[in-house]
């Protein structure tokens, strides 16, 4: 379906947004959100079917059309070519959702294999360390950039066997507050957002025994997003909880 001429005009009215992991869950509902809103798409993931379905889907709901963009994170040179792409067909960019993480193994801090420890450090920090370090000249050329990136309660690494996740999501939130630190003068905010229990498949393999009914969806928390991604926002530098 076309995008329709008589739709309303959204709070993210044409702002071009990167999201990773944008294909199921969490990202998956921002990107339908954003679609309302009126933003222009660029969506990642790895998996190519799910991506188009999220496009049949924004599309049926009379969004624009969003670019997909079938791509591992681990891949940092392909990040580093996003950046150029995106300013050869834009010229800035309005909006990054850094949504994309894995959970790794629930195990025993000295049971895990080193390139399992790697993989999640790769996907959880380091891709989105590329990912700043890519797109943040675009993100300066915008009127108003805004960063998201998603976070959780276990970077307080309270919980046993939940080394490698809690560890990254330590890092995630030490870099993007660094980062928010070093853009206070310029257009650019950065902050974190911690869903807390979402009926993903994430938290159903790190809690098979729970009754998702009994979570939020995704879409629930999708509000949250918006308004940290619309030029009004004002907060910079803070971990924003989901309630």
């Amino acid at each position: 379906m076309s995008e329709s001429k008589d739709r309303p005009e959204g709070r993210l009215e044409g702002r071009i947004a990167v999201i990773t992991g944008a294909s199921r869950g969490i990202g998956a509902a921002v990107a339908e959100r954003f679609a309302a809103e009126g933003a222009q798409l660029i969506l990642i993931a790895r998996t190519v079917g799910a991506l188009e379905e999220l496009d049949d889907a924004i599309r049926a709901q009379g969004g624009r059309q969003p670019v997909l963009v079938p791509h591992d994170l681990r891949d940092f040179d392909g990040l580093d070519r996003l950046g150029a792409s995106l300013h050869e067909r834009y010229g800035k960019l309005d909006i990054l959702i850094g949504n994309a993480g894995i959970l790794g193994p629930l195990t025993p801090v000295g049971h895990i294999a080193p390139d399992i420890w790697q993989e999640v450090m790769d996907v959880n920090v380091t891709a989105n360390y590329r990912l700043i370090r890519s797109l943040d000249p675009l993100l300066r050329l915008s009127d108003a950039g805004r960063a998201v990136f998603v976070t959780s309660g276990a970077s307080s690494g309270l919980k046993a066997y939940w080394g490698p996740y809690a560890v990254s999501k330590a890092a995630l939130e030490a870099l993007v507050r660094t980062y928010a630190a070093e853009i206070t003068k310029t257009n650019v905010k950065a902050n974190l957002l911690s869903p807390g229990p979402i009926r993903t498949m994430m938290r159903a393999a790190a809690f098979p025994g729970e009754d998702p009914k009994t979570l939020r969806s995704p879409g629930e928390i999708a509000e949250l997003f918006v308004a940290l991604a619309e030029p009004a926002c004002a907060r910079n530098g803070e971990v924003v909880e989901a309630r």
